[in-house]
Parts: C-alpha cells; sequence; structure tokens
C-alpha cells in the first residue's frame, strides 16, 4: 500500500504492467515499489521447487523477484524488480512458471522434495551411464534456467570507454561520498560510482538526520558543489562489477534501462577505468534468520521494510511484525509506525530489548514458521516452549549486516571474520591500491562511515602526494547495533537459506555428513550463493550452520572467495555493442573507394576488408573473374593492393645487429638499396613468419610480415627490443596504415610504372631484381620502389603515403589501359603465388620447418638467431616432409586444401599417412586443379602418383607429384 511522504514525484502518473495487468506508479519508483504499492507481494517462483516467492530486499541483493521485460527483440529476462526503474508503458513479466504465476503446475515439485534434496544431481544422474547422454543431459538442459532469450538479434546499441583518475570511489553512501568531497576538493581526479541513480546509498532508506536535518538535503548540497567540481566525474547508475590487476576496473553504466528506448544513445557502456588509488565505499547487504517456512511472499528483509517505507512511501501490508537479534529492528518499526504502518509485534531475540515507541515486544522469542499460501498471514512466534499466532501480512526479519567486500576479493583475498561485529570484513591483502571504507573497516554507522570515508580518502591522497584536509562532516548517527548472534531458528522442517536456488538450513546440514565440509565442495553440492545471486543474502548464514556442524568457529569454517562480476552483466555490453558488421573494428585499404566503385567483391582477411576479386559485365562465375585476373597478370600487367602486408620501420646503429638475430638468415650484410627475402622461426624451431627485408639506408630498414602476423610479428620485435637485447641503439615503428602499397606484376610492368615514376632509371642493368630505393612519383609524390615479385613475374611494389593510394591506384589503371592493365584481388594473387610455388599462411600454420618449406640452407649456421639452435633438433631434422606441388592425373579432378596423402594402394589410416595438402586452386595457367602439400620423401618422388583422400566430403583424387613451381621454375621471368 502507498503511503505518505518518500522521494517519489506524485505529480506524475505512470502506467506500466505486470502480467498483462495494468498498474500505476511514479517517477522515483522502482518495479518493486510499485508492485508493492498496487498490494502485488507474489511476483516470483524459486528455481527447483517453483514455490511462492515475493521481494525481500530493496537493492541488487534481491534473489526473488526476477522478472522479464520488455517485449519482442528487446525482452530483458532475470532482471531485479528492485532496481528497476519505473517508466510510462513498462511491460514486464514474471518467470519459472507455467501456466500463471498464481498457480504453477510445475509446483508439484515442491511434494518431492525429500528427494531433491543437496546432491540430488550429482547422485542421480551417474547411472545408468548411458542414459546421461540421450535421457538426463537433454531433460535437465529442458529445466533448466530461470528467464527466456528473445532468439532475436539485439536491437541496441551498446558502448564503451576508457576512464583515468587519481581516486577512483565505488559507492556513494554515506563514507563514498565523505570520500568523493575530500579527493575532489582537494584537486585530485576523482571518479564517483554508484548503482543507483540517486547519490546517498543508504542515507536515501533512512529517517534519521544529518546536523539535524533531513539527509536528502546535505546530499543535495553535496550535489550543488559536486557540479561545479570539473575534476569530478559522477557515474550514476554505474555497477563497478569487477577489480582487476593494475588498478583496473570494470564497470557498467546503464544509460538508457530507465527509458521505454534507448534513441540515439547507447543501452549500456562498458567502462574500464584505471584508477591509481581506489576507495571501496561499497555499504552492507542485511542477513536474514532462517526459519520454518520463510520464504512466503510478504517476508522480508527489516531494512528493506524500512526503505520501503522512507524512499518509496510504500509498505507491503497494513499490519506488519518485526523479527530481530539487534537493535536495527527496532528502528524499522519506528519509522513504520510514524508512516502509519500496524505493528503487530516485535520479536526479539535477546532477552532484554527495548521497544523504541508504543508497540508490543516479545522478548527472549523466535518466529518459528508462518502459515499463507500465496502471501503471509500469520507467523508463529515461539517463548519459553509455548506458541502463539499473531496475524501479519509481512514480517521484517533483521539478522545483522553483511559488508559488500566482493570486490576486495576479486584478486584472491578472503574476508577475514570480525568476532565484535559477528561479520566478515574485508581481507587483509586488497588488490593493489584499493582501500576500504565504512562498513567493510567496520565501520558501520553514519557518524563512522562518513569519518571512514573521509580518512581513506585523505590516505589515498597522501600516498599519491596529493595534500588534503578533512572537511567538515556533519553530525550523525553513531547507535551500536546491540546484536547477539541468531543465525537460525532450529526446527526439524525446512527453513530456507538461499531463496534463488532453494537450498535450505538441512540441506547444508547433509552436505556435512555427506562429508562435503569444506566451503567450496558445500557451494558446488548444494548450489548454494550460485548463479546471480553470488551469496549475498545466503552465505554467512550458511557458514554459521556449517560451524555448528563441524564445531567450530565460523572463521575456522571460512568462506569462499568472490569473484566477478559482483552483478550480472550482460553478454552484449561485454561486447561493447560490436555485432554484425560491427562485431570487430574494419580496416579498409587505400584503393578501396576504387575498387568498390568497379565491381569489387571484398572478403574479410583478418580485420582487412580485401578485393577478392573484380567482376567485370558478362562475367557470371567468380572464377571467370579470377581466371581472367590471373592471365592478365601473366600476359601484361595486373595491379594488386597489398597495403596490408605488416611493415615496419627498423632504424639505429644497431638496427643490421638486430635484424641478423631476428630472422634466420644473414641480414647484416644487405647492402644499401637491395632486399633480401627473410624467415623468421619461433623459439622452438618452428617456421614463423616470412617476408622482406629492404635496406633504404645505412641504418634503416623496412620489414615486412605477412598480413596476418602483422600484430604479432611487430609484438615480438618489440619484445626482443626491450627485453632481450635493450643494450641495441635500434627503435622500431610500425608503418602498416602509413603506406599504400600496390604489387604490379607481369610483363609490362616496367613500362607502366616507367610512366609514373619521376625521372628513375628503371631498366634491369640500373635497378635489377631485389632492389629497393626512394624516390617520387606522379610530379613529386614521395614514394618507395621495391623490385620483388610474389607472382613469379616482373614486379614490383610501389608505396606511397597512406592519402595518396586510391589516386595512384586509379593513376595506374587509367595510364595502362594499353599495356593490359587489370586490377586483381586475393583469389587471383593466391592463384599467382600457388602457381609459383611461394609459401604463404597456409604454409606457414604454426607445424612447418624451415626444412620442410624448402629452406633449410636459410639457417645460417655462422650466426645466431631466435630459433635457430632448437630447429636443428634430431625430431626436427628427421622430418622427410617437403613442400611439393600436386596436380591430378585427371585434369576434370579438383585438388581439395586439407586432404591427406597417401601412397598408391595403401591401407588409408594415420599410421600411413604420408602428408596433406597445404593450398589448392584452379590455374588457368595449367588448365587444372593444382595444389601445394608437404609430402615425406617429397624431394624425391616427383613423377609419382599418390593419393589425396577427403573423408569429409568422401572423395579420393589421384594425384602427380610435380615441381612447386608451376610457372618459370628457373625464375628468368622475375629478372626479366
Amino acid at each position: 500500500m502507498r503511503l505518505s511522504g518518500g522521494l517519489i514525484d506524485r505529480s506524475r502518473t505512470l502506467r506500466f504492467s505486470f502480467d498483462g495487468k495494468t498498474y500505476a506508479g511514479h517517477p522515483g519508483d522502482t518495479l518493486a515499489s510499485a508492485l508493492l504499492a498496487n498490494d502485488v507481494r507474489l511476483m516470483g517462483r524459486s528455481f527447483k521447487y517453483h514455490r511462492p516467492r515475493g521481494v525481500i530486499a530493496a537493492g541488487s541483493e534481491e534473489p526473488n523477484a526476477l522478472v522479464e521485460l520488455r517485449d519482442g527483440a528487446r525482452r530483458e529476462p532475470n532482471t531485479r524488480a528492485t532496481t528497476v526503474e519505473l517508466f510510462d508503458g513498462l511491460q514486464a513479466r514474471s518467470q519459472n512458471r507455467w501456466p500463471s504465476l498464481r498457480f504453477d503446475a510445475m509446483a508439484v515439485n515442491d511434494l518431492f522434495a525429500n528427494f531433491l534434496t543437496a546432491g540430488f544431481y550429482y547422485k542421480t544422474f551417474m547411472w545408468p551411464r548411458a542414459f546421461w547422454e540421450k535421457l538426463y543431459e537433454p531433460a535437465i538442459r529442458r529445466a533448466a534456467g530461470l528467464g527466456s532469450l528473445s532468439m532475436q538479434g539485439d536491437p541496441d546499441a551498446y558502448d564503451k570507454g576508457f576512464l583515468h583518475c587519481d581516486l577512483l570511489v565505488v559507492g556513494a553512501g554515506a563514507a563514498g561520498l565523505a570520500a568523493a568531497l575530500t579527493a575532489a576538493r582537494a584537486g585530485a581526479r576523482v571518479i564517483l560510482a554508484d548503482e543507483d541513480h540517486r547519490l546517498g546509498g543508504r542515507l536515501l532508506a533512512e529517517s534519521h538526520s544529518l546536523d539535524d536535518r533531513p539527509a536528502t538535503e546535505w546530499i543535495a548540497s553535496l550535489e550543488a558543489e559536486f557540479a561545479s567540481l570539473s575534476n569530478l566525474r559522477i557515474l550514476r547508475r554505474t555497477t563497478v562489477f569487477g577489480a582487476f590487476d593494475h588498478g583496473i576496473y570494470g564497470a557498467v553504466e546503464r544509460v538508457s534501462d530507465h527509458k521505454p528506448e534507448p534513441g540515439i544513445q547507447p543501452r549500456q557502456t562498458l567502462w574500464r577505468i584505471t584508477a591509481k588509488r581506489t576507495v571501496l565505499a561499497g555499504g552492507a547487504t542485511e542477513r536474514h534468520i532462517p526459519f520454518r517456512d520463510n520464504d512466503r511472499p510478504g517476508i522480508m528483509l527489516g531494512g528493506a521494510l524500512r526503505a520501503y517505507a522512507n524512499r518509496w512511501a510504500v509498505s507491503p501490508a497494513k499490519r506488519v511484525a518485526i523479527f530481530t537479534n539487534n537493535d536495527d529492528g527496532h528502528r524499522t518499526a519506528f519509522d513504520l509506525i510514524s508512516r502509519g504502518v500496524e505493528i503487530a509485534a516485535v520479536v526479539d531475540s535477546r532477552p532484554n530489548a527495548q521497544a523504541k515507541g508504543t508497540y508490543r515486544v516479545i522478548n527472549d522469542a523466535v518466529v518459528s514458521g508462518s502459515k499463507g499460501r500465496l502471501g503471509l498471514q500469520s507467523v508463529a512466534v515461539t517463548r519459553g516452549g509455548q506458541t502463539e499466532w499473531i496475524a501479519c501480512s509481512a514480517l521484517g526479519v533483521s539478522g545483522g549486516w553483511n559488508p559488500n567486500v566482493h570486490l576486495a576479493s576479486h584478486q584472491r583475498g578472503r574476508p577475514v571474520w570480525d568476532e565484535a561485529q559477528q561479520t566478515f570484513l574485508a581481507p587483509a591483502d586488497l588488490p593493489g591500491g584499493m582501500i576500504v571504507a565504512g562498513a567493510a573497516a567496520a565501520q558501520g554507522t553514519t557518524h563512522a562511515a562518513l569519518a571512514s570515508g573521509a580518512d581513506a580518502a585523505l590516505r589515498a591522497l597522501n600516498d599519491l602526494g596529493i595534500a588534503a584536509s578533512r572537511p567538515a562532516l556533519p553530525a550523525a548517527e553513531d547507535a551500536p547495533l546491540n546484536l547477539r548472534p541468531l543465525w537460525h531458528v532450529p526446527g526439524k522442517h525446512r527453513a530456507w537459506i538461499d531463496f534463488q536456488n532453494d537450498v535450505t538450513v538441512k540441506d547444508v546440514k547433509l552436505s556435512h555428513q555427506e562429508n562435503m565440509r569444506a566451503v567450496e565442495h558445500l557451494k558446488r553440492w548444494t548450489t548454494l550463493g550460485m548463479a546471480t545471486d553470488q551469496g549475498k543474502t545466503a552465505n554467512v548464514s550458511a557458514l554459521a550452520v556449517m560451524a555448528e556442524m563441524t564445531g567450530k568457529g565460523i572463521a575456522e569454517t571460512g568462506t569462499t572467495i568472490f569473484r566477478p562480476p559482483y552483478t550480472p552483466v550482460s553478454i552484449s555490453v561485454l561486447g561493447g555493442g560490436n555485432t554484425g558488421e560491427h562485431f570487430r573494428p574494419r580496416r579498409l585499404t587505400p584503393s578501396h573507394p576504387w575498387a568498390a566503385a568497379h565491381g569489387a567483391v571484398f572478403v574479410e582477411v583478418g580485420q582487412w576488408m580485401r578485393a577478392q576479386y573484380f567482376v567485370r559485365p558478362g562475367e557470371t562465375h567468380w572464377r571467370q573473374s579470377v581466371d581472367r585476373e590471373v592471365l592478365a597478370a601473366r600476359k601484361g600487367v595486373g595491379i594488386c593492393d597489398v597495403t596490408t602486408l605488416g611493415k615496419v620501420d627498423v632504424q639505429g646503429a644497431d638496427a643490421a645487429e638486430f635484424l641478423d638475430r631476428l630472422y634466420c638468415n644473414a641480414m647484416k650484410s644487405l647492402k644499401t638499396g637491395m632486399v633480401r627475402y627473410g624467415l623468421m622461426l619461433r623459439e622452438d624451431g618452428q617456421a614463423w613468419d616470412d617476408g622482406t627485408c629492404a635496406r633504404l639506408g645505412e641504418t634503416h630498414y623496412v620489414v615486412t610480415t605477412t598480413t596476418a602476423n602483422a600484430g604479432t610479428v611487430y609484438r615480438h620485435m618489440e619484445f626482443a627490443r626491450q627485453c632481450l637485447w635493450p643494450e641495441l641503439d635500434v627503435q622500431l615503428i610500425s608503418t602498416t596504415d602509413a603506406w599504400a602499397q600496390f604489387s604490379v606484376a607481369g610483363p609490362n610492368a616496367r613500362k607502366l610504372l616507367e610512366r609514373v615514376v619521376d625521372g628513375f632509371d628503371l631498366s634491369n642493368e640500373a635497378f635489377p631484381f631485389m632492389a629497393c630505393a626512394n624516390l617520387s612519383v606522379c610530379g613529386g609524390a614521395r614514394a618507395r620502389l621495391f623490385r620483388i615479385s610474389f607472382s613469379g613475374e616482373l614486379a614490383y611494389e610501389i608505396a606511397v603515403p597512406a592519402r595518396y593510394g586510391n589516386a595512384l591506384f586509379a593513376r595506374l589503371v587509367e595510364l595502362g589501359q594499353d599495356l593490359g592493365a587489370t586490377p586483381y584481388g586475393t583469389e587471383a594473387l593466391g592463384v599467382l603465388r600457388i602457381e609459383k610455388g611461394h609459401a604463404a599462411g597456409n604454409e606457414l600454420n604454426g607445424q612447418t620447418t624451415a626444412q620442410m618449406l624448402g629452406m633449410g640452407r636459410m639457417v645460417s649456421t655462422k650466426k645466431d638467431s631466435v630459433g635457430a639452435v632448437m630447429s636443428r633438433r634430431e625430431g626436427l631434422a628427421a622430418d622427410t616432409r617437403v613442400l611439393v606441388g600436386l596436380q591430378p592425373v585427371d585434369p576434370s579432378e579438383p585438388v581439395v586444401a586439407g586432404s591427406h596423402l597417401f601412397a598408391e594402394g595403401a591401407t588409408q589410416e594415420t599410421a600411413t599417412d604420408q602428408g596433406w595438402i597445404t593450398s589448392a586452386c584452379f590455374s588457368p595457367h595449367i588448365g587444372s586443379s593444382i595444389g601445394l602439400g608437404f609430402l615425406a620423401d617429397g624431394a624425391a618422388r616427383r613423377g609419382e602418383v599418390i593419393v589425396a583422400a577427403n573423408p569429409i566430403q568422401n572423395q579420393s583424387v589421384r594425384l602427380r607429384v610435380v615441381s612447386a613451381h608451376f610457372v618459370d621454375p628457373e625464375g628468368e621471368r622475375l629478372r626479366a
């Protein structure tokens, strides 16, 4: 029912629906508070037994009220009604029930509770073994889960960003606000993050004052000051979900979840926050006291009842009872009475508790049971062996508070038991740079939390060398909790500890009896604290029960280690909105605009979009386009964008020595103005990457790598420079994106380039094969020219600054019309290199050696280099497989990459496997399919017929072993 007061905007009414029925609420409401205001207590069903459940908490710790929001592709399951901000038109549905929430047929599971005890799945589905795959697993999968997915693509946008600060303050309650105020006034760069849309934390749920005025007034004055401080950033609706290495924190900001649709904004933003220091002021979560049938709708945490009354002006019932073991329960009773709610009784387990108002107190007593099928109707109060039933429609249970130490434990720090506070505090081994404040530091009262937050900020700023002073803090309550531990009410019937996963006190005891006595085993055997709940309201109570069974203290029994995320995080925001064409960044080659305008079909190569082939009018099959492009490069001149090859500028007095150590072949002897083919080995001696090394000056080299390994090779080079040989005078920079580079290949390549280069002699004598030079093109544009060939033809690679790339490509095609200039794509590029026998990524797959590639002699024995020694290992040296060419005996049959090679007539099995095909294509030059592959003793088997087996496609093709060089094996064309 709705009460007076609260922090809601009564001037506006919002309409929303729950399970198809329309209700009204106000701005400032959550879905949970609005439902309670409309007398809706039943909000869900439990996971295992499908028992009726209502809301028990008021924040992200809520285990019961999980709902589905919205319709269609925007459907969002397993959302806590307690954290959903109400908006006009909100649609919500209960979940995990059929056919309806009030009548759930799956509630029949509750009748078989004695058979569905702790460890049920582990003990039941072990036998018969044959049943698992066809019976047990499908049945479990059908029953598993809570909400349902729409199975449609997410239509919303998500974002990600990076933030840096001197101080990150997690939590905007009393401690967090004091810490942020202290640091912001000192001029430090501060980020204040809180999962709520309003600052204040628990202060918003309480009725006590600060400096004899409402706490909301003090908070408002702070917000006004915060707005004037440019060095303070406030992240509202933001949950810091994980603490990672080096002061990095993950946070999710719910940018527009509180709106019907995001509009132009992202729905959520994933922040990576790098903080020099962090103050954790996460507050605390109240714990309940398990007793018989303590899970009925209407039974809530006492602090939650107080929060709903004070902040949202809501009570779940007109007549409420309280069950407590500390003074906090009496505070709840006082606040409810002041708002017109009748208190049936305060049941206090302590013998001498005093009332804080005009209400009945039953001391030295416990609540021992409840009645009400779909909602609470009455509770049993037991005192001295006598039981009394008290009529009430809601019960607030207050068993003490557990500080939210999760983030403090994300790097394997174990919470520390505090006997005085009867709770776990933050671990001694905190993540680097973290300081805890407030409840996690045993400073749970408002006065202590304010002081603790300010002191934590001062300590953090002192570490950073930033001068700061403690601000004047308001006077606040500082009353002790006066708690007397009561972990559960003994009894023979089920008392619920974990509401979401249906774990009872009996389950914990059974786990102990079945020897699951370690806390990690207890968790998994009973499913306690798993799934979205992470044990926020259950763990400590369960550990106390386990401690009773073992006869040890809670400190000795221990606790589990918390891990990210603190609350559930959607897969969409973790992906940063990278779906569809935005799955990952797309890199476009410099000639992309020209290619797109001239019929190119593009293919994704790594992150690059490359022209695969160019379709001309009349071409109806991709092979027609590719064959045309290949023949043009063989007979006229072909032009291909090869910008995607990795390019690394290497400079310095020791550049030659550095490269000599990286490549297995000699580089120090390379002359200025020349290029050398180079092979890099991994540290284990396997071939890693090939490319070219051009010496443009005495101390200036340009290294190229394969497209696939551009990033990894550069990273390896940087590692070697910084860590292996820091004494060398050498500097590196990746220039892959800085230079557009085009291959100009074919008999007419020199004629075409002579039309664009400025006054440079391209004759064979002046610029021979494997030469390089700095020059200019098209009347003064800076360029580099390399005479290297990937196709086996007379070929060059010309590079210009990337901004000129598209223009140069268009110019080359235009000037070469009479020479047969033809742009070609990656398919033709692959055919050309296979026809010439050049190794590429398919051959450099991490399991081949220089010897297998026919490059064994390149591994110099006169110098040391990365991987050289390991490449001479006996096992590698004894491998007789080498790269060969393969041609079908019947030209009409295909050669399929990945097929395995066998001697003709041999049984096709692993023991007789002689190699495999790495690359294959149709060669218009040969007139049939051809391939490259590794074959045992391949060098001595030319002319032999072997068999390629492709069991996936049920193919078996007879192939003839030939030279890997199908075109110009003597290399006369490329030296012409």
